[in-house]
């Protein structure tokens, strides 16, 4: 006959935890999660309302002036990435932080700036057609007196020219531009898929 089994006197090895200690490591690992997790920069918005000027996001504005910092993060404790040196460049507005907005240049680089150093000014940069190299020549673009490809031509812009854009109708923006050879500004009609720095069928008065 087999001898009867005894109760093993080693406990198990994981023995279940009590309800009461279980709630009390739950709500430390709470209170410890924020003060360990990194503060992270808010990814980009997506279409709606930026969190801090009820505006929407994405939106263009300029750069207002000739030194603007774009940095990895949004403060100044985030390293420089680039350094843009050119006053009323056109930029895109994806994000919102604080006093700061990530932003997207027409070439696709993106960073945080200081929300001081933008303004509401539109602007928008003459690109060439898509498959052509940004700087050929057989590039450039009419700036058309009216808004038809039929009327005069007020000068012939090349890509990477910067206007201030006055309106759009959706097809055609009336843009002035500065030219040091016509000794004054342009003003004159380009067709608005031809501009870098409006949406497609927007309108702006």
């Amino acid at each position: 006959m087999r001898p009867p089994e005894l109760p093993s006197m080693n406990p198990p090895l994981n023995p279940p935890m009590n309800p009461t200690r279980l709630a009390l490591l739950a709500a430390l690992f709470a209170l410890l999660a924020p003060l360990t997790a990194e503060a992270a920069p808010p990814p980009p918005s997506e279409v709606g309302k930026g969190p801090v000027t009820k505006l929407p996001v994405p939106r263009y504005a300029s750069l207002k002036t000739n030194r603007v910092n774009l940095r990895e993060g949004p403060s100044k404790d985030h390293r420089t990435l680039w350094v843009f040196q050119r006053e009323g460049l056109p930029v895109e507005i994806v994000a919102e932080f604080e006093t700061w907005r990530r932003i997207r240049d027409s070439e696709g680089t993106e960073g945080w700036v200081l929300h001081s150093l933008l303004s509401g000014r539109r602007t928008a940069v003459v690109i060439p057609p898509s498959g052509e190299r940004a700087d050929a020549t057989k590039a450039t673009v009419p700036l058309n007196a009216r808004a038809d490809d039929q009327s005069a031509e007020q000068a012939r812009l090349q890509p990477g020219v910067i206007g201030s854009v006055k309106s759009c109708t959706g097809t055609w923006c009336r843009l002035v531009v500065p030219l040091p050879d016509k000794r004054g500004d342009v003003d004159g009609y380009i067709r608005q898929s031809r501009l870098w720095g409006v949406y497609p069928d927007e309108r702006v008065e």
